[in-house]
């Protein structure tokens, strides 16, 4: 009975360790997305569309574009390309960590830093 049950805990740790999340990362490429993060306390919503290579921001009434490189099928690096700061200067590496059917999961701080946030987007269309 004893060896059953060590068995069945050793079957189980095996099982759960090779767990990995899914990371349909190609199928966020491009799209329109939505994305909601505490700014300063308050809830702020940033919309955005992505064409493989560039990025268009709606925040706030305002319109932003970026260019994006690709560094490989889950990660990519973001940089303004008409920054009007230096704070939007500094280009943002993101890291999708999981994806469902209609949203994912990222990591995304400064190029260089490590400090690092989790967001998650919404695929719109």
């Amino acid at each position: 009975m004893r060896y059953t049950a060590i068995f069945f805990s050793l079957i189980f740790v095996l099982m759960a360790s090779c767990y990995e999340p899914q990371r349909a990362c190609k199928d966020y490429k491009e799209g329109e997305f939505s994305f909601t993060t505490a700014i300063n306390g308050k809830e702020a919503t940033t919309l955005f569309t992505r064409y493989n290579t560039i990025e268009i921001d709606y925040f706030n009434g305002k319109t932003d574009t970026s260019s994006i490189r690709w560094i490989n099928e889950c990660e990519y690096v973001v940089k303004k390309m008409n920054p009007t700061s230096r704070n939007e200067e500094k280009a943002i590496h993101m890291k999708i960590l999981s994806t469902t059917d209609s949203s994912y999961t990222f990591e995304y701080g400064i190029v260089g830093s490590t400090n690092k946030s989790i967001g998650t987007a919404i695929k719109l269309n």
